[in-house]
């Protein structure tokens, strides 16, 4: 299953797009904020999938019967990149745990390239719905050797996967190897560079974000 948020005309475009402007981009602040703004929409879609159950409120006048979630999900993120993302999923579900995975790609001389994790810190997802936010899902391979890690570690009942802009070849990719995840993203970029950097895409989001490493 795949959620893509653009196809519905909506505010979310506007934030969308000025994380795509470069001259906007030059605000650290909003390119983190919009990116914050849209984790809470995609927050909010995701939330339409998870179980709910009746209870009773007691107002000042009498009881109301409504349904709430019969759970909070745990929440994901690799570092760097992708903490504004997390942090507007955050502000929606404001009782989640959250895991945090730090990964990179490791490139060799050929152009080719693995992706190294070198530490998770997670609470325990055995029987727990899991969202996975990373900002961008350019070639799938960090996302699904993250979230096989998880996989052989936990039972996770439920696998989201949420970006802000995913490429097709990602979305294929990680369709291929976690057929039981749902993915979530605010747009789909057909392209992408030798150098796996999605077009028209935004650019490095941890950058942008963060200032330029070293």
């Amino acid at each position: 299953m795949v959620f893509v948020l653009n196809k519905t005309d909506t505010i979310a475009n506007v934030f969308l797009a000025q994380m795509r402007n470069s001259q906007v981009q030059q605000d650290k602040q909003r390119f983190r904020h919009n990116q914050e703004k849209l984790g809470e929409i995609l927050a909010y879609e995701i939330s339409k999938s998870l179980k709910y159950k009746w209870t009773e409120v007691q107002t000042p006048l009498g009881i109301c019967p409504l349904k709430l979630p019969a759970e909070t999900p745990v929440l994901g993120t690799i570092l760097r990149a992708g903490l504004p993302l997390h942090q507007g999923f955050l502000n929606f579900f404001d009782d989640a745990e959250s895991a945090f995975i730090t990964a990179c790609r490791k490139v060799k001389r050929s152009g080719a390239f693995t992706i190294q994790i070198d530490h998770i810190s997670s609470p325990n997802l055995d029987g727990r719905s899991f969202i996975l936010c990373d900002t961008m899902l350019a070639t799938g391979q960090s996302i699904v050797d993250v979230c096989k890690e998880l996989l052989a570690t936990y039972q996770i009942t439920s696998l989201h996967i949420a970006a802000v802009i995913a490429s097709a070849e990602g979305i294929a990719h990680v369709k291929a190897n976690l057929p039981k995840a749902k993915i979530w993203v605010c747009a789909v970029d057909e392209e992408m560079t030798s150098k796996s950097y999605i077009v028209p895409g935004l650019g490095d989001a941890g950058d942008l974000a963060f200032g330029e490493k070293n």
